[in-house]
């Protein structure tokens, strides 16, 4: 405090220094040239979005409906003026980009009103799910027996109308088929609603309650195959059911019931025979019934159970989009024993591209499948409907 006691507060202190106005001069002129960066920085960014879109815009406009010119720079710059960007995706959902005031943007998604009716084009998509358990009424055939499968005045197959689609990629393809559904109910409702859409579903035409088993399987995805019944060698010691095929009836005869069998049900892609070894192996009494099928758009499917079998003879002369099963999963139904069946059936389709295997609708077969697929999914395999791999193998 010093020696003298009388002297005022606050004398004889050291003098503060002056600070230079020089400091805050260019303290603030730095600070104004900062904001001023970052404002025009986010003007161009605002600007170069707004002039892209027009560019995208114009690029995607068809020939003779071009933009114009002058109402893309006023929407640009209400899009500058407003601080927020807009455009429009393909699917009709409007996007709005809004700037957060850091240089970063918010992107704000909102439906577009629609105003006119939805089209589906269901002949590009195979068939909308939305639809899928309704027939396609051009390729329908109003007949004594009963609607038939017919293919359309345009040349559109019910084998292609209501087949699966699939990736389109030339990876290990495997289609799974689950046979003799509608002949249990509580096995159909297992099938339909645990097994993954990727499964094939084929229903007995024997069956009971088809038509409803049918539109909850197309809804949920499954494509679908009608399963007849064929005369066995051990026939009628082994009778595979009413409307069984017989080598001794004629063309005639077997026509009748096989359109009586293809009247229980709709949206099918083919036909899928049950048991069968001796009719298979009849050329004359085979030709007629694969030609009808040829004839009405569909494939055909032989489960590979007979080394006798004319199936892929016949079918060539007929142009009849076809194949054969590689593997029968459940020859034992223990659900082990199926899922080694189905790791074959994977090796198979590594090695040569593709299978097919089936199966009955039992238990142990609908859980060793469910529970394969997930497996088979993660390694890179593909589960598709059976039509992906006909159709591979119809094409010359």
């Amino acid at each position: 405090m010093g020696t003298d006691l009388h002297a005022p507060l606050g004398q004889g202190r050291p003098p503060k220094t002056k600070r230079s106005w020089r400091g805050y001069k260019a303290a603030l002129c730095g600070s104004v040239v900062l904001v001023g960066v970052i404002a025009l920085s986010i003007y161009v960014i605002r600007e170069n979005d707004g002039l892209r879109q027009v560019a995208a815009n114009v690029e995607q406009a068809p020939s003779g409906d071009k933009p114009d010119p002058s109402k893309e720079a006023e929407a640009v710059a209400r899009s500058a003026q407003s601080g927020t960007s807009s455009e429009r995706t393909a699917s009709g959902a409007n996007i709005e980009r809004i700037p957060t005031g850091d240089g970063n943007y918010v992107t704000k998604y909102t439906p577009r009103d629609r105003t006119g009716p939805l089209v589906i084009d269901a002949q590009r998509m195979g068939q909308d799910p939305r639809i899928a358990g309704q027939p396609n009424s051009d390729l329908v055939e109003e007949t004594g027996d009963g609607k038939l499968p017919i293919i359309g005045a345009d040349g559109l197959r019910p084998m292609d109308q209501y087949a699966r689609p699939w990736s389109g990629e030339r990876g290990a393809r495997v289609a799974i088929v689950i046979s003799g559904l509608g002949l249990s109910q509580t096995g159909s409702q297992k099938a339909v609603q645990q097994l993954p859409a990727g499964v094939t579903l084929a229903f007995a035409a024997s069956g009971n309650s088809l038509q409803r088993w049918m539109q909850e399987a197309r809804r949920k995805g499954h494509e679908i195959l009608l399963q007849v019944p064929f005369e066995p060698f051990d026939y009628p010691a082994n009778d595979p059911g009413p409307g069984t095929l017989l080598t001794a009836n004629s063309a005639k005869d077997n026509l009748a019931r096989l359109h009586q069998a293809m009247a229980r049900v709709t949206n099918y892609t083919g036909i899928v025979n049950y048991q069968g070894a001796r009719y298979l192996s009849d050329e004359k009494a085979l030709r007629p019934v694969l030609q009808d099928v040829a004839k009405r758009g569909l494939l055909f499917l032989d489960d590979g159970t007979s080394s006798l079998s004319k199936t892929n003879s016949v079918s060539d002369a007929v142009k009849l989009p076809h194949a054969f099963a590689d593997v029968v999963l459940d020859g034992q139904v223990q659900t082990q024993a199926i899922l080694r069946k189905l790791d074959e059936l994977g090796r198979i389709a590594d090695r040569q591209g593709t299978a097919i295997g089936i199966a009955a609708a039992y238990d142990e077969s609908i859980d060793a499948v469910r529970k394969w697929s997930e497996e088979a999914t993660q390694r890179g395999i593909e589960i598709v409907g059976v039509s992906a791999i006909v159709r591979d193998k119809s094409e010359p």
